[in-house]
């Protein structure tokens, strides 16, 4: 029996020598928890507080009885995005085209990062720089404009060239079969100048001791690319590949929105993505609980990409992992 008591007694012991411990934690690093206050702040406010609301997917929502006084239907908002079609095609959509920003965005970033590390004339480097990180400050909105008046039927630059040589004009905005392309090159030009500085930050830290033996060996610029710095910026590159699975199902609606709109119906099969239904959904049809069920399902898959890319990561490349 007393040994039995004992047995009991140690657990509360514990328990408070790792409040000690885990106290004395929190004091010894209260600088680097008051700097990330902030962010964790943000996190609670934006992210933890608003989860009730997504009570939302799984009502028929009414103004009158608010969120938690209208009809419970279940999974009926679910049900009704299978079985329409709306959510394989939203969803083939978002994946595709972020697939292809992620692999074609980070492959043209780190192209952009070696080229500027190899370029000699300083001045030159810094120009061209700056030339290309322009872009990312562009507005959204300026983008579309701007694209507006080069690809519009009746007064767009393209089309005016065309019937100058004597060819007939483009009907771009009702032709979806184009949209991919244009999409596609409008996020490159404005993300590559801005996405390149990480990737040309790590070829910073490499030992530059590293490259100067290879070059005695008798490397060539091209083996020193792909024996050095690529196998360098391996982790950085896994790192952000990771980082931007977790958005794959996240379409950019500022960039679809402002090059295509919302409501262009004959461009729907392939520019329509999650967020422009959203957007369809709470603006056009006051749809919030359609809305809120395709966001739910949003983050589910989003949360499920991650954790099954980073399983396959730590099976092939344990370090590189994020957990």
């Amino acid at each position: 029996m007393n040994r039995a008591f004992a047995e009991q007694s140690v657990p509360p012991a514990l328990t408070k020598q790792s409040q000690f411990t885990l106290w004395r934690k929190l004091r010894n690093n209260r600088t680097l928890l008051i700097m990330c206050l902030p962010a964790i702040l943000f996190f609670i406010l934006f992210s933890y507080l608003p989860m009730p609301g997504l009570y939302l997917a799984f009502i028929n929502y009414n103004y009158s009885d608010g969120i938690f006084g209208s009809e419970f239907i279940g999974l009926d908002n679910f049900r009704f995005l299978v079985s329409s079609g709306d959510l394989w095609r939203l969803t083939f959509n978002t994946v595709a085209y972020n697939l292809a920003f992620i692999l074609l965005g980070n492959g043209l970033q780190i192209f952009v990062a070696i080229m500027l590390n190899e370029l000699r004339n300083k001045y030159f480097k810094k120009v061209s720089q700056t030339l290309m990180f322009l872009p990312h400050f562009i507005s959204a909105v300026l983008i579309g404009l701007i694209a507006y008046n080069i690809l519009s039927f009746d007064y767009g630059l393209l089309n005016s060239i065309l019937k100058s040589v004597g060819m007939e004009p483009v009907k771009t905005y009702s032709n979806p079969g184009i949209w991919p392309y244009i999409i596609i090159l409008t996020y490159l030009w404005q993300s590559t100048g801005y996405g390149s500085i990480v990737y040309f930050a790590a070829i910073m830290g490499l030992d530059s001791e590293i490259v100067e033996a290879a070059e005695i060996d008798g490397a060539n610029g091209f083996q020193r690319i792909r024996y050095i710095i690529l196998p360098w910026l391996k982790p950085t590159f896994i790192i952000l590949l990771l980082f931007s699975l977790g958005g794959v199902l996240r379409g950019n609606f500022g960039l679809f929105y402002n090059l295509v709109g919302a409501n262009n119906t004959m461009l729907y099969s392939t520019t329509d993505i999650i967020e422009t239904f959203v957007f369809r959904s709470l603006m056009n049809n006051f749809n919030f609980s359609m809305g809120s069920a395709v966001s739910l399902y949003q983050s589910l898959f989003g949360f499920a990409f991650v954790l099954t890319a980073n399983w396959l990561v730590k099976k092939f490349s344990p370090d590189n992992s994020l957990f």
